[in-house]
């Protein structure tokens, strides 16, 4: 008799503990809300914007648009470039019930984003934003970098431009938070290396003409310019094409460039230029469908940003589905603990600094007489592991590492 009461206790306090378990992990929101908040009309509009937007409709409607019953809804915000409005932006959102922020835009207002994050604890997956202090400095327990960062970019770069050239470099570079990263990042690893950089000047974002900026490389002496202009890319390397500073024995490296730069510029005044990305079409059969999709969509190929935000929300709604449960520290557990397998990347991984790390590829961008048609670009000329392409642990400043 006493065995049978003892048995019968703890089925019941097993009973009682799995439906307290259930109890609180479940989706308690009505819905499961995902602002893109990012550039939606200014110079990021075409990397990012309704892009993005797109992007993590497609990642939603994999789920069939709702998970466990709970309808998933995607909204949308421009935050024009402008910390202030994309920290109020996101504040009212938050109020209002969403439970995550994909994309982020650029640095500055991604930076904004996240002080608001670490004291609410609601998600952040950021895409477009590069700045190395997300992950650093700045980083929060619920947030991830999950595309593309100064350090992986720049470094990533300059090792592959110097290990054909030890000439001095000259910066024109955007006076913003993700230009200062770039250069900071790529003059230590000149520096490293060997080489030396001649000059800088900073630009604002949106110059209209870069004139001065060229003629000021073009008397420094230097024989590498770096064009760390990210938003108004195209714009400075078709003024340098126009100067013929290439003619003159100047190699023009774009340091932070995609597929869509390539489109507006030309692959006449990009032949040749290596270019680090985190995707491009052909790096899979996953990834060709997906960004074939995208283009019927878009009638554009996704940019690594846009295939990153459809990676980044693909991923945080599979933790939802797992784990039953909208509760930021509950799926962000979720999240480090399953690997990234998707059409993004084959191999990614959370860290401990909230980074995604993940394969990089330095490619080359074709010439006009190599291309096969719209959108083929560029050909792969390596691929560089996450232990080699991102900052190590070991250099991190984000007060999460080691805890």
């Amino acid at each position: 008799m006493g065995t049978t009461r003892t048995t019968s206790a703890a089925i019941l306090l097993m009973t009682l503990a799995l439906a307290g378990s259930a109890a609180r992990a479940e989706i308690k929101g009505d819905a499961i809300r995902i602002g893109v908040l990012t550039d939606m009309n200014g110079v990021f509009a075409t990397a990012m914007g309704p892009g993005s937007v797109e992007a993590a409709r497609m990642a939603a409607e994999e789920f069939g648009g709702k998970i466990n019953g709970k309808p998933i809804e995607i909204l949308q915000a421009d935050h024009q470039n402008k910390p202030d409005l994309a920290a109020s932006l996101a504040r009212k959102w938050f109020s209002d019930g969403v439970q995550a922020i994909a994309d982020g835009g650029s640095s500055g207002a991604a930076l904004a984003v996240q002080e608001l994050v670490r004291g609410n604890g609601k998600m952040f997956l950021i895409s477009g934003a590069g700045a190395n202090q997300l992950t650093d400095e700045a980083c929060a327990p619920t947030s991830v970098q999950w595309t593309q960062d100064a350090y992986s970019t720049a470094t990533a770069v300059v090792s592959g431009i110097m290990q054909t050239s030890k000439e001095p470099w000259f910066f024109i570079t955007g006076d913003y938070a993700f230009g200062h990263s770039i250069e900071a990042t790529a003059r230590d690893r000149i520096v490293a290396l060997g080489g030396k950089v001649a000059g800088s000047v900073k630009a604002q974002l949106g110059t209209p003409d870069y004139s001065s900026f060229l003629l000021q490389a073009q008397s420094s002496g230097a024989k590498i310019l770096a064009i760390n202009v990210a938003g108004d890319n195209a714009t400075a390397i078709k003024q340098a094409e126009e100067f013929g500073l290439a003619d003159q024995g100047m190699k023009i490296v774009p340091m932070s460039f995609q597929n869509v730069d390539i489109e507006s510029v030309g692959l006449k005044a990009t032949r040749g230029d290596l270019i680090v990305t985190s995707f491009f079409e052909d790096v899979s059969p996953a990834a060709r469908k997906f960004s074939d999709t995208f283009y019927g969509r878009r009638k554009a190929m996704p940019s690594q940003i846009q295939a990153g935000v459809y990676s980044a929300v693909r991923h945080y709604l599979q933790a939802i589905k797992d784990t039953d449960s909208d509760d930021s520290a509950t799926v962000m557990a979720k999240m480090k603990a399953t690997p990234v397998s998707d059409a993004y990347t084959p191999n990614g991984r959370i860290r401990e600094d909230q980074r995604m790390v993940h394969d990089l590829y330095l490619v080359q961008v074709k010439t006009p007489e190599e291309s096969k048609g719209p959108w083929d670009f560029v050909k792969l000329v390596a691929t560089i592991p996450p232990d080699q392409a991102f900052r190590p642990l070991d250099r991190s400043k984000c007060g999460l590492v080691g805890k």
